[in-house]
């Protein structure tokens, strides 16, 4: 097939960004299809490190096509400053070089407000978002009164499509006791970066069937991780859109025929941002310990993640409802030199024995894990880029992994360096 999708296996901040990094140099083409500038890629090229959050990886080496899809929420001004940011360390962005959906749904200041709101609500009532007006804009977006990037290229029909979106939000601000949007200043606020974003807008399926038909490479992006799909993640402490492989398809507008080999990313251990429950979290100095040493803060929002042992049962269920092929797992080397390592190998739910995590909120807070204990290993795997420079028991602990997700390791990312990496297969050429 020739095209690949990224997936976070877990709940995001898996280390998608030097795996994507490092199958954007093989491919022609790299999409983000889900999410907006709520999550973030950290790529370390040689000296230089990039932080991007809405553009694809692959727009940071000559000769890629970058491309946001219509399943992504775009906020214009974060694109245009992350544009300026990359600008500062040598990378112009220009069309040659990036492609916008024109049926994108855009984030407002409307947007943004809202979710600063929920956010700000009584404890018990919010779900830990970024407040970056990601969750208002899908839900304008099913609501079918978004404003679309293509809209801001007609200014004459902008103002029914603004009092059509005002009609709702304004309601929500009475209900607040808040002062209500004027239309006009939605619309100044569109316009004024309008020409900022505009000449980056093109119709993505068929530029897509193109890049298809002429034999591209693709590399269809995912941010976050399959745990905080809206589906089939542990809502409600979920982000607002699909975030398993098959909207990879659905958010870029190829069929599910073409999406190829799908590459779970999962750490050696988990972590988990913000609100929702967490069966193996460590409340203890080993998890503190983790989250030291493995630098264990949002790339977008600074914010430290919660640590714990690695939870197969959350990754075997997600290599079933994203149909992942192989999975590259990543920070192996955090726990070199740990006496003991444990591996949640199903739960206990009211004194059943289950393998799988219910979706019911209730019966999520009420897991129990089930841990099988892994001896240590002696020596680094920090740095490893073959087999034979692992200690023993990390590799025993590496198949044992495989076994109990029903997937093989494709690669084992051992330091934050894009080369120390041990390649088992490479997804391109699977």
């Amino acid at each position: 097939m020739g095209n690949v999708v990224v997936v976070g296996a877990q709940w995001g901040d898996e280390g998608k960004g030097k795996l994507v990094d490092w199958l954007s140099e093989q491919a022609d083409t790299v999409v983000r299809f889900q999410g907006g500038h709520n999550a973030g890629h950290t790529l370390v090229i040689g000296e230089n490190v990039y932080k991007l959050s809405l553009l694809p990886s692959g727009v940071v080496r000559p000769g890629k096509l970058g491309i946001i899809g219509n399943g992504v929420v775009l906020d214009p001004y974060a694109l245009a400053a992350e544009i300026d940011r990359l600008a500062k360390q040598g990378v112009i962005i220009t069309r040659d070089n990036l492609r916008v959906a024109e049926n994108a749904a855009l984030i407002l200041s409307v947007h943004r407000e809202l979710d600063g709101l929920r956010e700000s609500g009584p404890v018990g009532t919010t779900i830990g978002t970024t407040k970056r007006g990601i969750g208002p804009a899908y839900e304008d977006k099913v609501g079918r009164r978004a404003i679309r990037l293509m809209d801001l290229a007609e200014p004459e029909a902008l103002p029914a499509r603004v009092e059509r979106l005002l009609l709702h939000h304004n309601a929500l601000r009475r209900g607040a006791g808040l002062p209500e949007f004027e239309a006009k200043a939605i619309i100044k606020e569109l316009m004024d970066i309008a020409p900022r974003v505009l000449p980056f807008m093109d119709v993505v399926w068929r530029l897509m069937d193109e890049e298809r038909r002429a034999g591209k490479r693709i590399l269809f992006e995912g941010a976050q991780g399959a745990l905080l799909d809206v589906d089939h993640g542990t809502y409600p402490y979920v982000t607002s859109s699909n975030t398993v492989a098959g909207q990879a398809a659905t958010g870029s507008g190829v069929g599910p025929g073409q999406v190829g080999y799908v590459l779970g990313i999962a750490k050696a251990y988990t972590t988990r941002v913000g609100e929702g429950p967490f069966p193996t979290e460590l409340h203890d100095e080993i998890g503190e310990r983790i989250g030291v040493r493995g630098h264990e803060f949002g790339t977008v929002t600074g914010r430290k993640r919660r640590c714990g042992w690695f939870d197969a049962v959350l990754v075997r269920q997600t290599v079933r409802t994203s149909g992942i092929h192989g999975i590259a797992l990543t920070k192996l080397d955090i726990l070199d030199g740990f006496d003991e390592i444990k591996i949640c190998t199903g739960y206990r739910l009211d004194g059943k024995d289950i393998d799988y995590l219910p979706a019911s909120q209730a019966q999520q807070a009420r897991v129990e894990a089930i841990y099988e204990t892994f001896k240590g290993w002696e020596g680094v795997t920090g740095g490893a880029r073959s087999w034979k420079d692992l200690p023993a028991q990390a590799i025993k602990y590496v198949r044992r992994i495989e076994e109990l997700i029903g997937a093989p390791v494709a690669l084992v990312s051992t330091s934050p360096e894009r080369d120390d990496t041990i390649l088992v297969q490479n997804p391109f050429e699977a």
